[in-house]
């Protein structure tokens, strides 16, 4: 277990690589969903305006 986590002498490079792949992951989740709200946060700001207007 232990040469797992060293990595034959790489883990300085190999662990923070797959740190970082893993927040590239994370972040292509988390922020097509946070935009998905604040569109569907702007329309219905825009829908109540027109429903005011008329």
């Amino acid at each position: 277990m232990k040469e797992f986590f060293h990595m034959g002498g790489y883990a300085l490079y190999v662990w923070p690589s797959y740190g970082l792949a893993l927040v590239i992951l994370l972040w292509n989740v988390i922020l097509p969903m946070q935009r998905k709200k604040r569109h569907i946060a702007s329309i219905k700001r825009r829908l109540r305006r027109t429903q005011n207007e008329k």
